[in-house]
């Protein structure tokens, strides 16, 4: 599936995936290169060293620029929106988008505001995530059948 790093071409705006587990992955956008080092910007929390967030949130998060491989040696590129939207352009769009983020605290949210979520919105300036989406499929049918019998 595509899910081992075998230097997939990337291009300065590609969503990289980095599959964490069975269910979720990591989501970084990539940046380009400095002094020969390919770089990513992705969502991360400060707050937490542990892996399961409280509730879902850390409330001190913020957009960094790591290297490519520091986040994982399995990757693939995942621009999984290109059918729907259109990309927006990197060097007058995204980059500055990116570099106005660094540096400045934002909640990371589970739910609302994971790294799907920002790396959809710098690459195509609409906030998705397909992960969240696709477990909504599954607990929104029990929750109406709870709504409907008033216990939630």
């Amino acid at each position: 599936m595509g899910q081992k790093n075998s230097n997939p071409q990337l291009f300065p705006g590609d969503i990289v995936e980095y599959p964490r587990n069975k269910y979720f992955s990591h989501f970084a956008v990539y940046y380009g290169e400095r002094d020969g080092v390919p770089y990513v910007a992705h969502l991360t929390c400060r707050d937490s060293d542990s892996k399961l967030l409280r509730f879902g949130r850390a409330l001190r998060s913020e957009v960094k620029l790591d290297p490519l491989e520091m986040l994982g040696k399995k990757y693939k590129v995942s621009n999984m929106l290109d059918d729907a939207f259109t990309a927006r352009d990197f060097h007058s769009v995204v980059k500055p988008a990116i570099e106005d983020m660094m540096g400045r605290e934002v909640t990371f949210d589970i739910l609302f505001h994971n790294s799907e979520h920002q790396a959809t919105l710098f690459r195509y300036g609409v906030k998705k995530s397909e992960q969240i989406e696709r477990i909504y499929e599954h607990i929104m049918p029990a929750w109406a059948k709870l709504f409907e019998e008033k216990k939630l």
